[in-house]
């Protein structure tokens, strides 16, 4: 059925850009857009429905794409020892990280994983995201990963959402396998990921590819993997060293290299040839009291797209705001607004491969927006915190919380 959505300005966002239409209007017909414009412009139908909306800035919903949303327990004691002058690379060495998270995710039940991640995401969605990828990781056998990715998709079932599922198994070593990586990755490879693929649990693959987690030549392996049973790619790279990673994604044509405090003019170069997207993640840089900026001039100078995410996530960045994440991306990396707005919008449609049907408004393409009670789009990106007065539509239809 066709739907009028009148009375508003328009920022589509269509090449990384606010590409405004003020004085605006948008037809919807069921989940897609039919027809946007000035309002003057609108054809003559019979309209189901008349919404008007007030003047209202309208966005795309925005995109979460890189999160780790499911998980047992938190970490807010690391917290307290980080801010006392412990590194997390020594937490991570005495059994805290990852470890920790992995060990609370097993003991939880898949029913105790989707109560707590259903809380968090449920803020997220609140806060205009529309669209949100959510990465396994802190199970690290079959059973346990096989449980995170099941709750992943019970989000998607339960929420009014877009939800991508990412097999993050090669984020860190388990117990079982301690001094045992390269055997870590072969069941990774020959065992862990066929079968879950099998199942239809997963939309990609991500790896951690750090000195404290794997080495390119054991990404690799899951990278080839990956490739062999046709699942698109990303990866956590060079966030605490340089190690190629990023170059490594790019050889593998992936979605996106994230993180990338420590990337190179080589790794962003071989990043623009493949079409890679750097993924910035403002919110770990914060919590983790980094100053190793990411080089955001040479992304800008070579022409990679620039997205951003929360990396919602226990241990590093806790963010329950993507809106907050678009503010410390432009005060801590520099991005202007319009680049941050674009980051969770068009370039994160890239980084999750969405590109066709997410990420901005046009004919066409997926009915998610937000109608944003504001003056200019600038100030999504302004206000710290609070819930911005808002409307949100997912496939056509307002949630109504």
């Amino acid at each position: 059925m066709k739907k009028l959505w009148k009375n508003c300005h328009i920022a589509t966002m269509q090449h990384g850009q606010y590409s405004s239409i003020e004085n605006a209007a948008m037809v919807t017909l069921g989940q897609h857009i039919h027809w946007i414009g000035i309002e003057k412009d609108v054809p003559i139908d019979d309209y189901v429905e008349t919404i008007d909306l007030n003047g209202a800035w309208v966005t795309p919903g925005l995109i979460d794409c890189h999160t780790h949303s499911v998980f047992g327990g938190n970490r807010s004691i690391e917290f307290e020892q980080r801010l006392q002058g412990v590194s997390y690379a020594e937490i991570a060495a005495s059994g805290g990280g990852i470890a920790s998270t992995v060990r609370a995710t097993r003991e939880a039940s898949e029913e105790q994983l989707l109560a707590s991640a259903l809380k968090r995401i449920r803020c997220m969605l609140k806060d205009g995201v529309t669209t949100i990828e959510i990465k396994s990781g802190y199970g690290l056998d079959y059973a346990n990963e096989r449980k995170m990715l099941r709750v992943i998709r019970q989000v998607a079932q339960i929420l009014p959402m877009t939800v991508k599922s990412t097999c993050l198994a090669a984020h860190a070593l388990p117990p079982e396998y301690q001094d045992q990586s390269d055997a870590y990755i072969e069941y990774i490879c020959n065992e862990m990921l066929p079968r879950l693929h099998e199942e239809g649990l997963v939309d990609a693959v991500d790896a951690f590819c750090e000195y404290l987690a794997f080495s390119p030549a054991q990404v690799e392996r899951v990278f080839k993997t990956a490739q062999s049973l046709n699942l698109p790619i990303k990866l956590h790279a060079e966030q605490l060293s340089s190690l190629g990673g990023s170059s490594l994604a790019a050889r593998y044509h992936a979605l996106s290299a994230d993180h990338l405090e420590f990337i190179t003019e080589d790794d962003v170069k071989a990043m623009a040839g493949a079409g890679t997207v750097a993924v910035l993640l403002p919110g770990a840089f914060y919590f983790l009291r980094e100053t190793q900026l990411p080089p955001v001039d040479s992304l800008h100078k070579h022409g990679v797209r620039i997205a951003l995410s929360s990396d919602l996530n226990p241990g590093t960045s806790p963010a329950l705001s993507l809106r907050l994440m678009l503010n410390m991306g432009s005060t801590l990396f520099r991005l202007t607004p319009e680049q941050a707005l674009a980051g969770v919008t068009i370039h994160a449609a890239h980084a999750l491969g969405l590109q066709d049907t997410h990420g901005s408004l046009e004919q066409g393409k997926v009915a998610d927006f937000i109608a944003w009670d504001i003056e200019h789009p600038s100030e999504i990106v302004y206000w710290l915190g609070g819930d911005l007065p808002k409307r949100i539509v997912q496939h056509g239809n307002e949630i109504v919380f």
